[in-house]
């Protein structure tokens, strides 16, 4: 499991990173509550073990912040302390805290610790993917595609940078309904998804956004940059036909539709509504086509 340490005491961090590691997980160690959170919001931790008294930001604090940014993997907290009193129990269970474990550490209490820890991150995992997922293709759903894209815009307010939406639509998708049935329909919205997943790199995002089209998110996607993705997957769902039962195979093109938001200002709504904008002019231009969209000037 990944773990991040919050101790600033600095034996106290070493001795718990060595236990840690020595019961197969993989840590990072930091000073304070302030850099725990900087490294969280960098990289995805199944755990964080915070001390309760630190400089900067405490461990009820760094808590209330993990809690408050609602990100899609759950992040089970387990604050260290040598406080005692319900009062103090109380207020760490407020703050959002899973566990507590009280100091001077013991080796087989914490393990057994994070035998719990690691069921209930997995059951948490369980029901996300169920309700993030879309049934048909596996891809995220639209609840979860929309909120992948208000977290991107809240990432590129924070660190500047272009984010890049694109709309896919299956060209003549009604047409393959009516000629080979729904069945059939679904088989090439799965290809599609698969080849989309394929083509795209490990950190943007895809997700179905209803019958036949899709969204895709470019993390830091400039125009130039997101064009030439847009044209590898629409290149690659053109390339080979989807081989179907029967011994058929169906030739199925996209049309892609993309816009650039470049500042905070640009939300989500806008960005939606001009890759929409761009996704009809591909259709009116011909189809199995790529059109940009520039966002208007806030």
């Amino acid at each position: 499991m990944k773990i991040l340490v919050a101790e600033d005491d600095a034996t106290s961090r070493l001795v718990l990173g060595a236990t840690l590691r020595s019961l197969g997980h993989d840590v990072t160690a930091v000073e304070d509550g302030a850099a725990a959170l900087e490294a969280w919001r960098r990289d995805e931790y199944g755990l964080v073990i915070s001390d309760w008294l630190m400089p900067l930001l405490d461990g009820p604090g760094l808590c209330r912040h993990i809690r408050a940014e609602h990100r899609p993997h759950y992040t089970y907290v387990v604050l260290l302390t040598s406080l005692e009193g319900k009062g103090n129990y109380l207020s760490g269970i407020e703050a959002g805290a899973d566990d507590f474990v009280t100091k001077p550490l013991d080796r087989d209490v914490l393990a057994a610790r994070l035998s719990v820890a690691e069921r209930i991150i997995g059951l948490h995992e369980a029901l996300r993917v169920e309700a993030t997922r879309d049934r048909l293709t596996g891809l995220l759903n639209r609840g979860a595609i929309l909120d992948a894209l208000q977290r991107e815009l809240l990432r590129a307010a924070r660190e500047g940078g272009p984010t890049a939406t694109m709309l896919l639509d299956v060209d003549h998708f009604k047409h393959v309904n009516d000629t080979y049935g729904h069945l059939v329909g679904d088989i090439v919205l799965r290809e599609i998804a698969q080849r989309l997943q394929l083509t795209l790199r490990p950190y943007d995002r895809v997700g179905r956004f209803g019958g036949e089209e899709f969204i895709v998110l470019i993390t830091d996607g400039d125009a130039d940059q997101s064009a030439l993705i847009a044209e590898r997957i629409r290149t690659a769902v053109a390339a080979e036909p989807v081989d179907v039962p029967g011994g058929e195979s169906v030739s199925v093109t996209v049309s892609i539709g993309i816009a650039i938001g470049q500042s905070a200002a640009d939300a989500a709504d806008g960005l939606l509504a001009a890759a929409d904008i761009a996704l009809y002019r591909a259709k009116a231009n011909g189809r199995d086509r790529v059109e940009v969209e520039p966002m208007p000037a806030s």
